[in-house]
């Protein structure tokens, strides 16, 4: 069984109990419904994953706990991984792709998900697929003349898969926001783990900011964790599979009040069953992939600090502004 504790105990020293009062709503009057690892049969925990693989990189170890609780398991993929450009020449085998193999890609991908998610023990009814544009999610977070955008690299201007939540759906901020909406309603989660603003990955950084936005609307900010997946060049240490080791904050985010949930030996076992799932991205990234079967999970109930981080989440300054730290690798679309 998982149990949570927390670490890096001194940051709250420095008054970050202030600062969790302002950025987590306390004036909206809402307090968790418990400990966070503590679940029990009437919990329903929703996982909002920006690309298929996420949810288990992150959230494989409380995704066994909260179901060998007895709670329901959701899970909610914002997009279906159809920007890795580069997987999808190893994958075809040839030097040249087109949209049309890069949509296959995705249904590749959705496929790997489904089968992720049954190992770990989500229902066929708790899956979503929102299926919005790879490395478009931050447009859409931060468009404001509400404009149809056009994926860069499958040339879509609408939702193309069949298995989504609303096939055809026109790639717009909007349409986006309702149909998490539609999840969280359909759902009724009283735990969402979403990525944290400060991980590097556009896609994470933007889906971190629309389920805050989200969850603020709803005055449910505090059932909101945090967690990480692109912490930065040689994150997480050691690489490739190490069990034994224990996943620490990256440098980046070390800032954050991190909780720590722990991974018993079959937790471990299955997450990297899950992970093996993955076969497209395993291809190219499986040092990276395994590097997160360790003996815990991190996750924090604060998602960042920092007033450029607040005037994003509230677009007073442009999406830009934050992107002065992405790494070359993500440039190339090498991230995902």
């Amino acid at each position: 069984m998982s149990c949570p504790c927390t670490i890096h105990a001194r940051l709250w020293r420095a008054g970050l109990g202030l600062l969790l009062a302002a950025v987590m709503g306390t004036a909206h009057g809402q307090v968790a419904p418990h400990e966070f690892g503590r679940f029990g049969s009437d919990d329903m925990l929703l996982v909002v994953a920006p690309h298929p693989d996420d949810e288990t990189l992150c959230c494989a170890g409380a995704i066994q706990s909260a179901r060998a609780a007895g709670a329901r398991v959701a899970i909610v993929w914002i997009t279906s991984g159809d920007g890795f450009e580069l997987d999808a020449h190893v994958v075809e085998h040839r030097l040249f792709t087109g949209t049309q193999g890069l949509l296959e890609l995705a249904r590749l991908r959705m496929h790997e998900a489904g089968r992720a998610a049954q190992l770990l023990g989500v229902a066929p009814a708790e899956r979503f697929f929102l299926g919005y544009p790879d490395g478009g999610i931050a447009y859409l977070v931060y468009d404001r003349e509400e404009t149809t955008y056009r994926s860069v690299h499958t040339g879509a201007e609408a939702v193309p898969y069949a298995e989504a939540l609303r096939p055809g759906a026109p790639y717009t901020r909007v349409n986006l926001e309702r149909d998490l909406r539609t999840v969280i309603d359909r759902v009724q989660p009283t735990w969402v783990l979403a990525p944290t603003p400060l991980d590097l990955h556009a896609d994470h950084r933007a889906t971190g900011v629309l389920v805050i936005r989200t969850m603020d609307v709803l005055r449910q900010s505090s059932r909101v964790r945090y967690w990480i997946v692109h912490g930065g060049i040689g994150w997480p240490w050691p690489r490739g599979l190490h069990s034994e080791e224990t996943l620490v904050p990256p440098a980046r985010a070390r800032a954050l009040p991190w909780e720590e949930l722990a991974l018993v030996p079959v937790e471990r076992r299955q997450k990297e069953n899950a992970i093996r799932t993955y076969e497209t991205q395993m291809r190219l990234t499986s040092s990276f992939m395994l590097s997160f079967v360790k003996r815990n999970e991190i996750y924090s109930a604060v998602p960042y600090i920092g007033p450029i981080m607040s005037a994003l989440i509230a677009q007073e300054i442009p999406v830009i502004a934050a992107s002065d730290d992405y790494s070359a690798a993500e440039r190339r679309g090498a991230l995902k």
